[in-house]
């Protein structure tokens, strides 16, 4: 059989095939349009300061720039709420020197963990979920480990935003 013969019994079985098997997680629920998003506690005793209010803004600039959400101030009167606190904070050794066995690198790693409520249901959108961002940056450069903090609370936010919109 010919390739031009073959495409219209190709397409028909596409066809057929659609919807037989898909990837599509859920999403948020329709009742929940406004969600609350409490400033990140900090469990790491690393001392970051300013690191757990950017977490709590770049989620809020996440959420009101990319979903249908409106974030609320108060907790009691939104319909739901996002509960995340950084649990772990890391700046190790990560790439030696083979002549000088002195670190060539080290990298941040960041573990947060969270929890989505919804406040009308009293239930768990999803539960209790860790979410970890790393970044590498030489040795003794302070701008470069200020970019790799960055990195690593980017790829947090990105993973917790996007869990939060697309429930499993």
């Amino acid at each position: 059989m010919n390739r031009l013969a073959a495409l219209p019994i190709m397409l028909c079985m596409l066809m057929l095939m659609q919807g037989c098997y898909s990837f599509h997680g859920g999403s948020v629920p329709a009742h929940i349009t406004t969600v609350a998003v409490p400033l990140f506690e900090d469990r790491t005793g690393a001392g970051v300061s300013q690191l757990t209010v950017d977490f709590t803004e770049q989620l809020i600039r996440h959420i009101e720039a990319r979903s249908r959400l409106q974030v609320g101030p108060n907790r009691d009167r939104t319909d739901a709420v996002v509960e995340a606190e950084m649990t772990s904070f890391t700046d190790e050794s990560s790439q030696l020197s083979s002549e000088t066995e002195r670190a060539l690198t080290n990298r941040i790693t960041i573990v947060v963990h969270a929890r989505f409520l919804d406040n009308t249901t009293r239930k768990p959108l999803f539960p209790r979920t860790s979410f970890t961002g790393f970044a590498d940056y030489a040795s003794g450069d302070f701008p470069g480990q200020q970019k790799a903090i960055d990195a690593a609370v980017d790829q947090i936010t990105e993973d917790l935003f996007n869990r939060m919109i697309s429930i499993w």
